[in-house]
């Protein structure tokens, strides 16, 4: 007897703060990665599906998006975070001494 299927996988490759569609609200929107693979004998072999999508956790609206569209705004965080500009962090006005601790 042959066992095979599939297994879904969850990815978060990002947390960004956009203007949600659905809600109006500017929040962090998390940017997820979905792959599908398929198993033999419960061993995840190789991936047949891969989706992408932004969800908002304001109000929880999920949005599927284009390999591409992930793609720039993966840079587009990524870029933001070698700036300094991730959720958490304060910002730093031209001319401001940076906060010491």
């Amino acid at each position: 007897m042959i066992i095979f299927g599939s297994r879904g996988y969850v990815y978060q490759l990002a947390i960004l703060t956009l203007v949600c569609g659905h809600c109006g609200n500017p929040s962090a929107h998390t940017l997820r990665k979905y792959v599908t693979k398929f198993t033999l004998f419960f061993v995840p072999l190789f991936p047949f599906s891969t989706k992408f999508a932004t969800q908002c956790t304001f109000c929880g609206m999920e949005q599927r998006i284009t390999k591409e569209q992930a793609e720039q705004l993966q840079a587009q965080a990524a870029g933001a975070h070698a700036q300094g500009q991730m959720y958490g962090q304060p910002q730093q006005q031209p001319g401001q001494q940076p906060y010491q601790h």
